[in-house]
């Protein structure tokens, strides 16, 4: 009897750790299945987000057909523009270079893309390059872009504070003859604060690290003088 009974007890061992190992393979694919899913539908919202982040701006009148930047002139050559409205360099470069840039757009030599981006928001306490440039984008809406622009880096704040407030960009904008209703509601509405997400987003996709960086067709230059723009301009245009 003894012996039976051990070979039951022995018996039922075996069949509760049969049950033990098909509940932990149960459980364990189980867990797998479940992260399968968490992946597949992170996949799926990490691409809907992708989308409708790239998607999802408004580009104020006078963008390009990709709304990374605002056009210029209609010239056969392309010159490209990355500049952030807090950057001191854009500054230096705008004073020694912007006769020339206008030049080349107003005798029909070259078209400028000028593509405001906010590299700078880390130097701000206010995100001032964000709101500059998408107050730019209302300025554009308007038909002064360029008047704003050269306002903007006239009267450019110091890095490391608040920079212009709003109200001094509606003033500024109001000063080159923007309406100032419109102008102030379009600012303070943040009407093209998605607008310059996307202009800084693609302008680093493209390899943009730093401002002012400018491009003549594509190519990127390093003699950034006015005698160096024209060059580049000439050769391009040949």
């Amino acid at each position: 009897m003894s012996s039976r009974k051990g070979r039951k007890d022995a018996a039922r061992v075996v069949r509760e750790q049969i049950a033990r190992e098909k509940r932990r393979k149960r459980t364990l694919w189980t867990s797998i299945a479940a992260v399968l899913v968490l992946v597949i539908a992170g996949g799926i919202g990490w691409a809907v987000y992708s989308s409708q982040k790239s998607d999802e701006f408004t580009a104020p009148p006078g963008a390009n057909d990709t709304g990374t930047g605002i056009v210029l002139g209609t010239g056969p050559v392309t010159i490209d523009l990355y500049e952030d409205y807090l950057c001191p360099a854009c500054k230096q470069f705008q004073q020694i270079n912007g006769e020339t840039l206008n030049q080349l757009v107003s005798e029909g030599k070259a078209k400028l893309v000028f593509h405001p981006v906010a590299f700078l928001n880390r130097f701000s306490t206010t995100e001032y390059s964000t709101r500059s440039s998408a107050a730019s984008g209302c300025a554009a809406q308007g038909g002064k872009f360029r008047e704003f622009t050269d306002q903007l880096f006239a009267k450019q704040p110091p890095e490391g504070g608040a920079g212009l407030s709003n109200d001094e960009l509606v003033d500024i904008g109001a000063g080159v003859g923007l309406n100032r209703d419109e102008f102030a509601s379009c600012v303070s509405d943040g009407t093209y604060r998605s607008w310059t997400e996307h202009v800084t987003d693609e302008a680093s996709k493209s390899g943009v690290t730093g401002t002012p960086t400018i491009k003549v067709n594509g190519s990127e230059l390093q003699d950034r003088s006015p005698e160096g723009i024209k060059s580049a301009v000439e050769a391009a245009g040949k």
